[in-house]
C-alpha cells in the first residue's frame, strides 16, 4: 500500500492542489480583464516582442493555404516535362513560381543551387509565371517548350547567363540550348501557364519568387536559411 498523510493519499493532495492553483489562475485572469490589466500586459507584451506578431500572422496564412496545399500537392509537385532538378525521386520537393524578369528571382539562383549540391534527397520543380510583360511570357513559353525537348535546363541557365529575357537574350538561349529560337504555341503549354497562374494566386502569391515546401508557402526571396529550415521542416513531418 502507499504512504498517505492524515489519511489522505499524496494523489489526492496533488489533484487538490492543481485544482486549486488552477481556480486561482481564472480568479485572477477574470479580475484582470475587468480592471483592464490584462490588455495592457498583452499590449506591452507585443512592443517587448514584436516578433510574437509576427509568427502568430505566418501561423494564420500557412494555415489558410493547408487546403489548397493538400487539394493540389500532385498538381504543384509533378513537374512540366523536364522543368526539375536535383533529386528524381526525392523525399522533400521544392516548388519556384518565377519569372525570368525577376530580379529577385535572379538573386534566388545561388541559394538553389546551395540547397541542390548540398541535399541530395532534394528535388526542385520550376513553375512558369511570367508577370513582369511580354518578354517575360515569351521566355516562358520557351522554357516550356524546351522543357518539352529535355533541355528545360540547358535553356534555363542559357537565359540566365544572357542576362534578361529580350529578343536577343532569347535567340542566344535557344541556340545555347539547342532549341528553336521561335516562341512555341501549343495547347499543353498554354494549359500549364493557365494551371500556374491558378495556383500562383490560390497560394496568395504577391510577386515572384514564391516558394511551396511541405505545408509552408514563402513569397519573396527569403533567403537560404528560411528555405533550409522549411526543407527540414518537411522531412521531419514526413518522418
Amino acid at each position: 500500500m502507499s504512504e498517505t498523510t492524515r489519511g489522505r493519499s499524496p494523489w489526492g493532495a496533488a489533484l487538490m492542489g492543481a485544482l486549486g492553483g488552477t481556480l486561482l489562475t481564472l480568479i485572477f485572469l477574470v479580475l484582470a480583464a475587468r480592471a483592464g490589466w490584462l490588455d495592457r500586459y498583452v499590449r506591452e507584451t507585443m512592443v517587448r516582442d514584436p516578433d510574437i506578431l509576427i509568427a502568430a500572422s505566418e501561423a494564420l496564412k500557412q494555415k489558410q493555404f493547408a487546403p489548397t496545399l493538400a487539394a493540389n500537392r500532385a498538381a504543384l509537385e509533378t513537374p512540366f516535362a523536364s522543368s526539375w532538378e536535383g533529386a528524381r525521386d526525392g523525399d522533400v520537393t521544392l516548388v519556384e513560381f518565377y519569372d525570368y524578369a525577376c530580379g529577385y528571382c535572379r538573386a534566388s539562383l545561388p541559394v538553389l543551387d546551395r540547397l541542390i549540391k548540398e541535399d541530395p534527397k532534394l528535388k526542385v520543380v520550376y513553375r512558369e509565371f511570367p508577370i513582369l510583360g511580354e518578354g517575360s511570357v515569351a521566355a516562358s513559353r520557351m522554357a516550356l517548350g524546351a522543357s518539352k525537348a529535355g533541355k528545360f535546363l540547358a535553356f534555363h541557365d542559357a537565359l540566365y547567363a544572357a542576362g534578361h529575357p529580350d529578343e536577343a537574350g532569347l535567340t542566344s538561349a535557344a541556340k545555347a540550348a539547342g532549341v528553336p529560337a521561335a516562341v512555341p504555341q501549343s495547347p499543353d503549354i498554354e494549359t500549364e501557364l493557365k494551371r500556374n497562374y491558378q495556383l500562383a494566386q490560390e497560394l496568395g502569391a504577391t510577386g515572384t519568387p514564391l516558394f511551396v515546401i511541405g505545408d509552408q508557402v514563402f513569397n519573396g526571396a527569403v533567403g537560404y536559411d528560411a528555405l533550409k529550415k522549411a526543407i527540414a521542416d518537411a522531412r521531419a513531418r514526413r518522418s
